[in-house]
């Protein structure tokens, strides 16, 4: 997988480019990895991520290419070993550029694992290989013996005085007694080998007998069962190794140190040079021309020398064709039949090389693409922009001469910027008024889009543009129209003057996409033209329409201020009239609470005070009753309009006191328990006791639950069942109150906390509605936020948040 990283300064990465490798590497597609980069680090091994990020800082402190090995879990389950390696460029803002790849390394892992198990396995056999001591007589009687619990299969007794027959299978005992008889007869050392059936199954063993006294042998026996288990394995993994060699995808080569004479290479070494084995085995990489660089062999030799490895050295190669390749090439220095031979591992990276270059000129191409469309966004200098421009691509295509030409509206071309070699002839300042050759020019942009010639002295021209060519020393070119309203306005041209050149599409992709950004650049300054000479006329309207406005923002004030005192003059005077009645209303109905003769003395004292125009009109109770809930009502609606129009005036103005919200909610209860009883309401109180601290105004807070509760009250028959519960969410406590009553459509919930006055048929009376418009703005002035939720089997759902007290909030005394 072939990737592309910009590692900006504040943390954040951008995925600029990912191989479609990925599918098959990672299991994700490209598009899932570019949006998010994390998902990688995602897969890495938990036994692996802290190699990985420390491999990555080293390669950051250090400047040196990212190399790392790890695994990673991919969504399927698999684990897979990967190699990654990138080369890091720090950018002229700071940021990381990383471009580099990654490769799946897991079959080689798994064989280097097999390796390391094979040797641990043997070193285990030969630790645990036990030697046992007999003394056996002519006639092969045991005379004695080293005791050895753990490999003895019987007990000593057991053993002593008893023949080899008497013990061990007839073939085994006939190829021991002939051992022994050889041994006394020849006074030599003899070697025998067999095997024996033991409790944990059939064993190889191996006898060395030698004299040890007159008529007696000592027989050192040994348990070579591992040993001829591991001759079998070997030539077993032999023939494997055999096998993975000529296998291998890998190019691998075997060649001696000291003349570099080829010994052995497999067929992917042949397909990846061109050369047959027989062309290659007892040659030299010098005699076939492979070396690019002779110097390299003599700096991988100085390696393998020092460190008897190299390790992912990047090198160049002369294939049989001519071709040059790059590759990576990994190697050891190994004995083979005494002599000292060079074992190396080719990987063939010549085309994520090319890609890797394709994305650096993709990078600066859209770099280049970005820079100028900034400059033609933020400057309106055309002049500018356009030299800026020529400059730029020039040193981008590495060419010898870049230069815009235009045409005027008089009918003349001429050129308007240019960056050229200085040892070439400039074109800045030429200019022609030839109708015929400025046509053939248009002809040659308008019909092909593109004028690409790779080398004028092959290409059919006019003797016109021939000469022109000649003049101006042009050896290939590359023009680009500028179209500008579907016309032909211009060309973006480069030109290369040392010789032919092969233009890339990336070259051509990039000439194009500036011509359109130029021809938006034209545009705009031809726009900039128009719009300054409309200013003057726009800069005068706008003067007219501002005094306009400020006359018009005097009177609002002046309306406002106005406003203001009326609502505050005729609220108090009300305010003053209503108490009034109150007060007369109250001692009234007081009156009728006395007994008869007191009311007859009452009556007759009031007529006595009237004039004679007027007598004693008696009031029932039930009306007098309704008068005062009238007058109270009207009083609490001018008490609500007098405080916001103070909350709007001044802001509300808190008391707030750190307390235990569960405390308070219960005092706050208390105090609304006659109102409760009196609607004969029902509350259930789900409050915990462990509720945290908050900084709160009791006195506000009581009012907004009184308002609350008194909202669901009005507008519900009695017998009203309340929920109240809290919970903590966060750094905030959310309060709910729930009702079984009616409910409320969704624009009824969505404007109960705002100031309006409500229909006359609304459920909702204007004083309560001033007082749900005045909880919310005591609410917000906490810190928090109110509202209310309509569900049609529950009911209603007040709730509103306050912030918890912060760490250093102080409980007041």
């Amino acid at each position: 997988m072939i990737f592309q990283i910009l590692q900006r300064q504040d943390g954040s990465e951008l995925v600029m480019y990912v191989s479609s490798g990925c599918r098959e590497l990672y299991e994700l597609e490209p598009e899932v990895i570019q949006a998010n980069l994390q998902v990688l680090d995602r897969l890495v091994h938990p036994e692996d991520v802290q190699s990985l990020a420390k491999s990555i800082e080293v390669a950051k402190a250090t400047l040196s290419p990212w190399r790392w090995e790890g695994r990673i879990i991919t969504p399927s389950g698999k684990i897979k070993w990967i190699q990654g390696a990138s080369q890091l460029e720090r950018q002229a803002n700071g940021d990381w550029l990383w471009e580099g790849l990654v490769m799946d390394i897991t079959d080689r892992k798994q064989v280097e694992e097999q390796l390391r198990h094979s040797e641990r396995r043997y070193k285990a056999i030969v630790d645990a290989i036990p030697d046992l001591m007999f003394r056996l007589s002519r006639e092969g009687e045991y005379l004695d013996l080293k005791e050895d619990v753990d490999s003895l299969l019987l007990p000593k007794e057991e053993i002593l005085g008893k023949k080899v027959g008497d013990l061990l299978p007839s073939d085994v005992a006939a190829i021991s007694q002939e051992a022994i008889a050889k041994t006394l007869d020849s006074q030599n050392l003899q070697i025998c080998e067999y095997q024996l059936a033991t409790p944990v199954g059939v064993r190889d063993y191996e006898a060395r007998l030698v004299v040890s006294g007159s008529d007696e042998v000592l027989a050192i026996v040994r348990d070579i069962t591992e040993r001829k288990q591991g001759e079998t394995n070997l030539q077993s993994l032999a023939q494997k190794y055999a096998k993975a060699f000529r296998c291998s995808p890998d190019p691998i080569l075997l060649s001696t140190v000291e003349e570099g004479l080829f010994l052995e290479v497999n067929e992917s070494f042949v397909k990846l040079s061109e050369y047959q084995q027989e062309e290659v085995i007892g040659r030299t990489a010098f005699e076939l021309n492979i070396w690019l660089d002779k110097r390299d062999r003599m700096a991988l030799l100085q390696q393998l020398q020092m460190e008897g490895f190299a390790r992912n050295l990047e090198l160049n190669f002369r294939v049989k064709s001519g071709k040059i390749i790059t590759t990576l090439v990994s190697a050891e220095i190994i004995e083979l039949e005494n002599i000292p031979c060079i074992l190396a591992v080719i990987h063939d990276i010549t085309e994520r090389k090319q890609v890797e270059a394709q994305l650096h000129l993709t990078v600066q191409r859209d770099r280049l693409l970005t820079e100028t469309l900034a400059r033609i966004r933020s400057s309106l200098n055309l002049e500018q922009i356009l030299q800026t421009t020529v400059t730029e691509v020039r040193q981008f295509l590495q060419a010898d001469r870049v230069f815009i030409g235009i045409s005027d509206c008089q009918g003349k071309a001429k050129t308007v910027a240019e960056s050229v070699n200085p040892q070439y002839p400039a074109v800045l300042g030429w200019t022609t008024d030839d109708e015929s050759y400025l046509q053939e020019l248009k002809n040659l942009l308008i019909t092909n889009s593109v004028r690409l010639v790779e080398d004028v002295n092959k290409t059919v021209v006019s003797p016109k543009i021939r000469t022109h060519y000649q003049q101006f020393q042009t050896r290939a070119t590359l023009a680009v129209p500028i179209m500008l309203n579907q016309q032909l306005f211009g060309a973006l041209v480069a030109n290369q003057c040392s010789g032919p050149r092969q233009w890339q599409t990336i070259e051509i992709d990039l000439l194009q996409q500036m011509s359109e950004q130029l021809a938006i650049a034209i545009q705009q300054a031809q726009l900039y033209q128009e719009l300054a000479a409309l200013n003057s006329n726009l800069e005068r309207q706008v003067e007219e329409r501002t005094a306009q406005l400020q006359q018009k923002m005097q009177e609002l004030e002046e309306m406002q201020r106005v406003k203001n005192v009326v609502l505050h003059t005729v609220a108090h005077d009300l305010r003053t009239a209503v108490m009034g009645n109150l007060m007369v209303l109250k001692n009234l109905l007081k009156t009728q609470s006395l007994g008869n003769s007191e009311w007859e003395l009452a009556k007759e004292a009031t007529q006595n005070r009237l004039p004679n125009s007027q007598s004693f009109i008696p009031v029932s109770r039930s009306v007098i009753e309704r008068m005062i809930q009238g007058n109270d009502r009207q009083l609490a609606m001018l008490d609500s309009l007098l405080e916001i129009h103070s909350c709007e005036a001044q802001g509300i103005n808190l008391r707030r006191e750190l307390v235990h919200y569960n405390t308070l909610l219960d005092s706050i209860i208390k105090d609304l328990q006659p109102l409760l009883n009196h609607n004969q309401a029902i509350l259930n109180n789900l409050v915990p006791d462990d509720l945290p601290l908050v900084m709160a105004d009791p006195t506000r807070l009581q009012k907004v639950l009184a308002n609350i509760f008194t909202y669901s009250l009005q507008n519900n028959p009695p017998g009203l069942t309340f929920t109240l519960k809290t919970k903590v969410e966060g750094d905030i406590i959310r309060t709910e109150i729930q009702d079984n009553g009616i409910t409320l459509s969704k624009l009824e919930c969505d404007r109960l906390f705002d100031l309006y006055i409500p229909e006359p048929q609304a459920c909702c009376s204007s004083s309560i509605a001033l007082k749900m418009y005045l909880s919310r703005q005591v609410i917000q002035a906490h810190g928090g936020e109110i509202g209310i939720i309509s569900h049609r089997q529950r009911g209603l759902t007040f709730w509103f948040t306050l912030p918890l007290a912060t760490p250093n909030s102080t409980v007041r005394p």
